[in-house]
């Protein structure tokens, strides 16, 4: 699923703006039925060739800025950074680094007089883990907004050089007590704390599958047909979208239905539920000044209902 990462009234939310279903080669050269899109058999594309068709087309509305990907470690290579980098305009990465990813130092300048083609890469610097030990005490206290608070955290960074990009990126170490984790990008004008927050945002994604799925009512899809399937799944994707753009542009922030300890901010749900409620309300009808049918038997409020 492709998603726009946006903070609204305090939080970040995810709006979803496509996806693809992913079927295996096999499934598709045997041209099982449930493969089938309007009664064809599909051409089969990678994952990642997946997520380029989708990011590519979106990114063109953005002709102003350079869109940032934010995207879990399996996709933080060059499968996806190689279509990625060629587009117009350019399109940054920010992902999770494996623990086993050799970093190398920029190469130094060699002098006019050197024989044979300058070098691509510096020093071999460590693997991320190794170079985890060695600079925990070279971390620094930084603050940042993640997950709703102001969080202090000790990082540190370090630009460096991928050979699964090969480009320079900006690496940042997050350490905790025993443990610790590494991020990287692309974008070397983003700083420390954008880097973590920005990819703390990207759990809202992960919430995103359970709002679909459980809020608008995706995965109680009664569907038989493929095509019925991804038809209800891109109404569902939209009826998600406008909901985040309606609570948005409202004034106050939703009252939470349920208090939850720890977390002051609403919830998705409580935003649908201020839909509906509104929807339901009686200037709601003022819409449509000439029903035929009187507003107790209207179709509009039996659907809201349903969605309530």
């Amino acid at each position: 699923m492709l998603g726009l990462l946006k903070p609204i009234k305090g939080r970040w939310a995810c709006l979803p703006l496509g996806c693809r279903f992913y079927h295996r080669q096999k499934d598709i050269a045997a041209g099982k039925i449930n493969v089938r899109r309007h009664g064809r058999v599909p051409v089969f594309q990678s994952k990642m060739a997946q997520a380029a068709a989708m990011i590519l087309p979106v990114a063109t509305h953005f002709s102003c800025h350079s869109p940032l990907i934010v995207c879990d470690s399996w996709f933080g290579n060059n499968g996806l950074w190689k279509p990625l980098n060629a587009a117009e305009p350019s399109i940054h990465l920010l992902s999770r680094l494996r623990s086993s990813t050799v970093l190398y130092a920029e190469p130094a300048d060699a002098a006019r007089t050197a024989k044979g083609r300058p070098r691509k890469y510096g020093d071999r610097c460590g693997s991320v883990t190794e170079l985890a030990t060695s600079l925990r005490a070279q971390a620094q206290k930084y603050t940042a907004q993640l997950y709703g608070k102001a969080r202090e955290i000790r990082a540190y960074d370090q630009v460096c050089l991928l050979k699964t990009l090969r480009c320079p990126v900006r690496v940042v170490w997050v350490f905790r007590k025993t443990q610790w984790v590494a991020f990287f990008t692309t974008d070397l004008t983003l700083s420390v704390t954008q880097i973590i927050e920005y990819y703390g945002a990207r759990w809202k994604i992960e919430a995103g599958f359970k709002e679909i799925k459980q809020e608008i009512g995706s995965a109680r899809s009664q569907n038989r047909t493929a095509d019925a399937v991804t038809n209800h799944l891109h109404f569902c994707l939209l009826a998600t979208t406008l909901t985040w753009i309606y609570a948005d542009r409202i004034t106050a922030d939703p009252k939470r239905r349920h208090i939850v300890k720890g977390r002051t901010s609403f919830a998705f749900s409580d935003v649908r539920k201020l839909i509906a409620d509104e929807a339901l309300s009686d200037h709601f009808l003022g819409l449509w000044p000439h029903l035929c049918q009187p507003p107790h038997k209207s179709f509009t409020q039996m659907l809201m209902r349903m969605v309530a």
